[in-house]
């Protein structure tokens, strides 16, 4: 379609100077290297009408969607999988001066002591991996050798909204695209009568970036995250209103189609016919998201694996809902999960009992979703990835130096994430921390290393899948990020 909004970017002049030869500066740097330039950025060819329909990715990918758990507020990692005997040697000695120098905390000040974890660590599995006796679930040798641990991950913020902005967008400013509207940006999706890119909320609360952290920021809006309940109706206002039957909305939405036709021709901005895509999109999703979001039509067995109860909202009703809607063909599904900011101000973020009541509610799904995604051949092509935005502190939170309750503050230089299935290599230990858990020391993986990694995975190559906007071309890793190849199986 001829759109007059492409015709008014071409006659700008930083688009004429981008679009001739890559620039001027390409083509000076054309006469200096004897012709040769970079291969440009390359963005996938976007039907508006059909915006979901699936695309080719850049090389053949080990996995073809992905289940994304973010633990929102970040789970103390010295507590749950980064076992440090030598810091419990030094447990109620000050901190280091070194580590505290030219250093800005969240929440401490001063010398804080340091504090070796109060959990208990034991070996699990032939990958001989050290976890905590807060995560039982997880020692298990069929779920243990499935993980990929990343002990050397490190980000650039300390605070909980920029820092999950950051490991979600590229960014920590709103604004950006995410990486699920990213995923589904570049491969379309599988199912047209579901969302590509979906989000499941549980303990209540909603991310630390807000709807951003699964916004589509400049991308076309059809990319965004679409939030789905296990409570209620699947997706607010997808069902019709009073007095409105499925015969009227048809005719409602052909009314409301030839109106946007009419709009696109008139304006040309691609947006509109977006706008179309997503209204026949809601239609059919009257009917398939009831039907994909219905638990009860699992097995006893299935639901008593995860702990799991038809018509409650929880983090183990997520997890089955993830295995259902990947199932069925949805690219990308974010949960989000509220409570993991164990900052020992009260009893339920302190380290001992705080810590084991939450991940009660988390260890036993997510072994279920493993072992579910396995035993239905999905394992294999099925990435899961499960972290926080950013680590803990090795030493006592300020605010609770004197307390009985245990809690560590926000610290970005290092902390464990994992992934399982989707072409990684299980029971694999990546990177490492010094003995006290305060700085890498071997293979750091910046959370633009993930990222670009992620994307490698589903075949897209991070720097060749762009977008542009406002004269030049964005992608989720900025100008920054290399694909860890020793994760990959």
């Amino acid at each position: 379609m001829d759109l007059r909004l492409k015709q008014l970017e071409a006659i700008t002049r930083r688009h004429f100077l981008s679009a001739n030869g890559l620039g001027l500066g390409a083509i000076a740097l054309s006469s200096m290297t004897g012709g040769a330039t970079a291969t440009p950025p390359v963005s996938p060819r976007i039907d508006p009408t059909h915006p979901l329909a699936q695309r080719q990715p850049h090389f053949e990918p080990r996995a073809k969607r992905v289940i994304y758990l973010h633990l929102t507020g970040s789970p103390p990692n010295l507590d749950l999988f980064d076992y440090k005997p030598e810091l419990v040697k030094r447990d109620g000695q000050d901190c280091p001066a070194e580590f505290l120098e030219g250093r800005t905390f969240a929440f401490t000040s001063g010398v804080p002591k340091l504090m070796g974890t109060p959990r208990t660590f034991r070996q699990y599995g032939e990958s001989g991996a050290w976890l905590s006796d807060a995560v039982p679930h997880f020692h298990a040798a069929d779920i243990v050798d499935e993980m990929c641990f990343v002990h050397s991950m490190y980000t650039d913020q300390f605070n909980h909204a920029p820092a999950e902005l950051l490991i979600y967008t590229g960014s920590p400013r709103s604004g950006r695209p995410s990486m699920g509207a990213w995923a589904t940006y570049g491969l379309g999706t599988e199912n047209q009568d579901l969302p590509g890119f979906v989000v499941l909320i549980s303990s209540g609360v909603q991310p630390n970036g807000g709807a951003n952290s699964y916004g589509s920021g400049f991308l076309p809006s059809v990319f965004q995250g679409v939030q789905c309940r296990s409570q209620g109706d699947p997706v607010l206002y997808v069902s019709n209103p009073g007095g409105m039957d499925r015969d009227l909305r048809r005719r409602s939405l052909d009314a409301l189609k030839t109106l946007n036709e009419l709009q696109a021709a008139e304006l040309g901005h691609p947006e509109t016919l977006t706008r179309i895509a997503q209204y026949e999109l809601a239609y059919r999703m009257q009917v398939s998201v009831p039907e994909v979001m219905d638990i009860s039509r699992e097995t006893q067995a299935t639901l008593d694996m995860y702990g799991a109860k038809p018509g409650a909202s929880s983090f183990a009703n997520n997890c089955l809902l993830a295995r259902r809607l990947v199932e069925q063909g949805v690219r990308f599904v974010q949960l989000f999960d509220w409570g993991w900011d164990f900052h020992g101000t009260n009893e339920g973020s302190g380290l001992t009992k705080g810590l084991t009541d939450k991940c009660a509610t988390m260890d036993k799904p997510i072994a279920a979703l493993i072992r579910d995604l396995r035993q239905r051949g999905l394992l294999d092509d099925t990435l899961i990835v499960c972290g926080g935005e950013f680590g803990r502190t090795p030493f006592r939170e300020g605010r609770t130096a004197k307390s009985k309750i245990l809690g560590r503050d926000h610290y970005p230089d290092c902390f464990t994430m994992w992934m399982a299935g989707g072409g990684v290599r299980g029971g694999l230990h990546y990177g490492a921390t010094d003995e006290l858990g305060f700085r890498v020391v071997e293979n750091k993986v910046h959370v633009h290393d993930l990222q670009a990694t992620i994307l490698h995975l589903l075949g897209l190559d991070h720097q060749r899948l762009t977008f542009r906007f406002q004269g030049r071309d964005y992608r989720l890793t900025d100008v920054h990020g290399n694909v860890v190849e020793d994760l990959l199986a």
